[in-house]
This record gives structure tokens, sequence and C-alpha cells, in this order.
């Protein structure tokens, strides 16, 4: 690794789900300007880019994820002339943009499918996935949507299905097709020229389907969907010329980005995504599912570090706009020391960390009843809790009307702690969750041996203690987790004696704790930083 500072290799990026952060014209959805207003706050916390969720015209039958046009913003959110002002007004607080990127489907109200269900000899047929069904069945064959029900939809005007992987209001596309090839790398051109400093690439492994159209073969699972393994529908091979392509157009500008969600695919398929003429990054869920263990913890870093060769760069996570928030996950009622172990975990590990919009204040799911559902997951299969809406509730700023969020109606019910979970309050708090993450956050980025240095896992008790060193050539920093509500001792071993320990962060103690008979005592849910200098 070099001194020099990478953005999306050595900072962290920040999720952004736009219609829940900051309601600038009091309609009760989020929008830019309102974004715009808090990249004071986003600089002071201390992340280095913003990854925004659609924000492309759509009718939000899967709330963005079916876009209507690649090329504009969507009115709710503000305009062009707003992104580019948000876009401007981030570069100054050295704060980088990375977009969403939906380019497997798009919105059935798209005009490419309006011209492409028009008739079967339009010039825009066969931009998406149109099959007839075999001679005695009903469907072209047995591929599913994740969200329920078939994955072909019967199109009465024309006489033929399309594929959907999603809602029937998002039709796939076709990317054999060479002009919706030619037309993705346009949307790509065009952000890129307008300064967007990176890209996340919604389920990009999707993107291709076996070209004969095989049915997938059975496997165990509960709903239809799972019980596929799902070999024909995505991470074809054909990805891999595509990602080379895309990996070009990126590398021709300065410092551009691409992580992709790989969709369906195991660790190891995921990592086959990552490297040189492929994607910078991709995302292994593993870490994000992994219950509250250490032992567990590790060996998901331990597997996705063993599978990234050369400069493939790992990244973790631990919330996103698709998964129930972590700190309702783990967190201990309304006690956010556990949450302390988790942000210390995530932003000392090597690879690049992703936090979600009030993660640092322990924002938590909220409950919906049936009526207050918008997610079409969690309306169609509940009252199975398998909907999205419980992590997309608005940001929680101060303890105001709607949270400091909107004056208006919000699109979603607010969660009803906020009078005393918000960012004001937690500013006043110097014990706070949200100053603990803005000191954690100033250690990382002041650390070289945090954001390049190499991994060492150290002795640990599987069931409560997780401990690993960092180390470049100038320092070597331990880290000391506590996963646990008593106390526990770390052997430290020939490589940690020594009095020339400095804490770097706790949230129990201030100061080196004594040594006794080779053991480092932690208090329960310890979390603690040290660094010394290398011996030359």
């Amino acid at each position: 690794m070099e001194n020099h500072f990478l953005w999306w290799r050595d900072g962290v990026i920040y999720q952004i789900y736009p219609r829940s952060f900051a309601d600038s014209n009091n309609d009760g959805i989020g929008d830019l300007p309102g974004i715009t207003g808090k990249l004071d706050y986003l600089a002071d916390l201390g992340v280095d880019a913003l990854w925004l969720s659609p924000i492309y015209p759509s009718p939000d039958k899967d709330f963005g994820y079916d876009v209507a046009d690649y090329f504009d913003i969507d009115p709710k959110y503000g305009t062009l002339a707003d992104f580019d002002h948000l876009l401007q007004e981030a570069h100054k607080r050295h704060l980088h943009i990375i977009l969403d990127l939906v380019l497997n489907h798009t919105s059935d109200q798209n005009k490419w499918f309006q011209k492409s269900r028009s008739s079967r000899d339009n010039s825009y047929r066969d931009w998406y996935i149109w099959r007839d069904a075999p001679q005695g069945k009903k469907q072209p064959n047995n591929w599913q949507s994740v969200f329920g029900g078939s994955g072909w939809q019967f199109d009465e005007k024309t006489g033929q299905y399309y594929f959907h992987m999603f809602v029937k209001e998002q039709p796939d596309l076709n990317w054999r097709n060479p002009e919706v090839y030619k037309k993705m790398l346009e949307v790509f051109k065009f952000w890129l020229e307008r300064g967007v400093d990176g890209f996340r690439l919604d389920v990009f492994n999707e993107y291709y389907k076996d070209d004969q159209f095989r049915d997938n073969p059975p496997k165990f699972g509960i709903r239809p969907f799972d019980r596929q393994q799902h070999i024909y529908d995505a991470s074809r091979p054909e990805m891999f010329p595509a990602l080379k392509d895309i990996r070009a157009l990126l590398d021709s500008y300065k410092e551009r980005y691409a992580v992709g969600e790989t969709f369906l695919a195991s660790t190891e398929e995921a990592a086959n995504f990552i490297g040189p003429e492929k994607l910078h990054a991709g995302f292994d869920f593993t870490f994000l599912t992994s219950p509250w263990n250490p032992k567990r913890f590790l060996s998901v870093v331990n597997r996705w570090d063993s599978l990234l060769t050369g400069d493939a760069w790992p990244n973790y996570v631990l919330n996103n706009h698709d998964q129930p928030r972590s700190a309702s996950r783990y967190g201990q009622r309304e006690d956010d020391e556990r949450l302390k172990v988790a942000a210390t975990m995530l932003l000392t590990l090597r690879g690049t960390p992703f936090l979600y919009y009030g993660e640092e204040i322990g924002m938590r799911n909220i409950h919906l009843k049936r009526s207050e559902l918008q997610d079409p997951v969690g309306i169609r299969y509940w009252p199975v809790p398998v909907g999205r809406d419980g992590c997309r509730s608005p940001m929680q700023w101060d303890d105001n009307e709607n949270a400091g969020f909107s004056k208006g109606k919000p699109w979603i019910k607010i969660h009803p702690d906020y009078i005393q979970r918000n960012v004001k309050a937690q500013k006043e708090n110097p014990n706070s969750l949200l100053n603990f993450y803005v000191r954690l956050l100033a250690i990382r980025k002041a650390t070289l041996a945090l954001q390049q240095g190499t991994f060492v896992p150290l002795t640990y008790d599987p069931r409560r203690l997780l401990a690993y060193l960092r180390q470049d050539a100038e320092q070597t920093v331990l880290v000391v987790l506590n996963f646990g509500r008593r106390k526990v001792r770390l052997a430290t071993g020939p490589q940690l004696r020594g009095r020339d320990w400095q804490l770097l962060l706790s949230n129990k103690r201030n100061s080196v704790p004594e040594i006794i008979n080779g053991w480092l005592p932690l208090l329960g849910n310890e979390a603690s930083i040290y660094i010394r200098k290398n011996k030359k």
C-alpha cells in the first residue's frame, strides 16, 4: 500500500436514503436541497463519500429502483441543477458522491418499455426479455420473481411474456442487445461527465440471463424463489466482458469507483467479480447478517480476505436500506455500549467501511401496522416480517416536530424514540454514540495503519472477545472488543508486552490499564484501541 489517501479505499462511505434524510420543502419527502443543507454535519462527522439511493424519475413501485429516466432527477427530489449544486458543495467539503445505478431493469413507465410493448416489430422490442410459452406450458420457464410469484408477466396487447426479477412493473433489460449495452455505458458517461465520483451497481450480476432460458434446478427452500438454484437467471459468465468495459470507462476518469451489489451470490462468487478489469469492490453480506458473535465475525473476515487476491480490496457493512438496523438486531434496549463495540469493529477492520444514515445515533427499526406498510415485499408477505420499511424511517435530527426531518407529514412514520434519540441531543452528550463515532472516525483518518495496514487476528475467547492488530511500517494498532457484558481478559503474549502502548480511544476507560501477569483486562461491552510505534 501507499501513503497516498485514496478516498474509496481508505475513506468511509455513508449511505443516504434520500426520501428519509432531510426535507427542504416540507412535502414529507426528503430531497437534494435537504441533503445539501446537511453537508456540514456529514463533513464534521468525518465520512469521505456519500452514496445516494436512486434519485431518478420513478413511479415508486419499488421506491426509486424502478427507473423511468436515467438522465434526469425525480421532481420530488429536485432538479439537475439541484444535483449539480449538491455535487459542487460536497466537493468543496472533500466529500465524494456515489450514485446508485439500477441497470438490470427499468420502470414499465420508461419510454423504452412503452415502445417495446407497443408491438412485436417495434425497434425497442428486443430491449427487454420477451418470450412465448412453449407448447403445453403456461410460462416460458420456471424462473421466479424474488418479490413473489412467477418472473414472467403476460402482456395482453402483444401476446407474449416479459421477464421481471422484481415486481412486474420492473421489466428486465436485455443486455445481450448491442443497443441496450451501448445505452447503459452512456448512462455511466452522462453522470461521470457531471462530476460523479462513483457508482453502486444494483444487482449487477443479474444483468445477463441464460440465452437458452433453461429451467433452474430445484433445491430446498421455504419460498418458491428459494426452492431454486439460480444458475440460469443470475451470475452468468457474459458479465465479465461487460465489467471489463465498465471498468475501462471508469479508469478513463481520475479516481472513479464502482461497487457492486452481488445478488444471490456466494462469498466466492462475490469475490470473483472484484479486481483489475472488474469492479473495485463488491458486497458480501455474510458480515451484515452475522449474529452477535466474535467467532462468526472473524471467520467471515478471514474468508473474505483469503478470497480477495492482489489489489482486490474488501469492504464491510452492518446496515443498508434492505436490512433491519443493527441497533435493533444487536442493541440492548436503549443502551448503546454494544453499538460502540460494533462501530469500532466496522471502522478498524482492513477494508472500506459503509455506514447507513442514522447508524451513528443508533436509530432503531420502526414497527408498522399492515395499513402503514409501503414496501411491496412487506405488503406481499405480511405478516411474515420480511419487509424493508422498518429501516427506512426519517433521520432523527432533533426533538422538534417530525424529528426535524420535515414540517409536513412524513412519507413514512418516524420512530417514537426521536424525542430522546436525535442528533442534537447526542451532540450535547460527550458520552453519546454520535460523539463516539466522531472520535472514532477522526482517529481512523489520522492513523495510516487503520486505513492501509495489515490485519493480524490474535488469540481470543471465541464466545466474547475479538482482538487484532493493524500494522504498517511505522505503527501497530491493537483493537480489543468485548462482545459480552462480563469482564474478560486478553493474554497479551510477547508481541504485546511493554509499556509503550498509548490509548487512542475507549468507551470504558481513559488510560492504559495495568497488565497483570500478562493479562489485559476488559470491562463489559468494552471497545478500546491502543497504538505504539514500531521498533526499528
